[in-house]
């Protein structure tokens, strides 16, 4: 009971703070993927912090993670219970 109760109160915590739909990128090709992640960053970095979510795909991570770091973005991957998505910082 304690544990569904941790996981409700995580979850529903964490919402409030994304102001900006996520980016999913499940279903993108990976030569779409510089482009889509670039866009949605630089258009939405007024609303800091933004998730793109990845899935488990290290190919498709470092493909985000190389597109972030071009346009000098921080970022942090995943959290301890779901690391299929990244948060882009400041």
């Amino acid at each position: 009971m304690w544990i569904k109760l941790f996981y409700y109160l995580y979850f529903t915590m964490k919402k409030p703070f994304n102001r900006i739909p996520p980016l999913d990128l499940h279903g993108i090709t990976y030569k779409d993927v510089q482009v889509l992640v670039e866009d949605y960053v630089l258009m939405n970095q007024a609303y800091l912090p933004l998730q793109i979510i990845t899935g488990n795909s290290q190919s498709m991570k470092n493909r985000v993670i190389k597109a972030l770091k071009e346009h000098g973005f921080r970022y942090r991957i995943g959290d301890t219970f779901n690391k299929g998505y990244i948060l882009v910082i400041s």
